[in-house]
């Protein structure tokens, strides 16, 4: 049976390259444009890890994992955060998240170096 994962970003790139990536290494991959549509899709599957970004309209990835960690069935699944950018003057990093992934540089390698450390 494939390891399932979730992919929440309103960016269609992201959401492809990271389903490509992930789709290559035998998991099976499911996407969402925001975090209101990504609960809607929860309640039909049960992810191994949840790719989310932060930024994106109607619910945004901080209020997702606030979703997910207050729900038992949710809360102990491994999150991945997609940020913006690497800078220290952006806004604090999702410290409920395993791992933070920045968008503006090499997106592949830093996901194989999350899904290695959640093996």
């Amino acid at each position: 049976m494939p390891r399932m994962a979730l992919v929440v970003d309103d960016s269609m790139l992201i959401r492809h390259t990271i389903r490509r990536f992930l789709e290559e290494r035998g998991f099976q991959v499911e996407s969402a444009t925001n975090g209101r549509e990504a609960l809607e899709m929860l309640k039909r599957f049960c992810p191994g890890i949840i790719i989310t970004d932060l930024q994106m309209p109607l619910m945004t990835g901080s209020e997702l994992i606030t979703e997910l960690k207050a729900r038992p069935d949710t809360a102990t699944i491994p999150i991945v955060v997609l940020a913006a950018r690497h800078s220290t003057r952006d806004t604090q990093p999702e410290i409920r998240a395993q791992f933070v992934i920045y968008k503006d540089i090499d997106i592949e390698e830093q996901l194989d170096n999350a899904i290695t450390a959640l093996q």
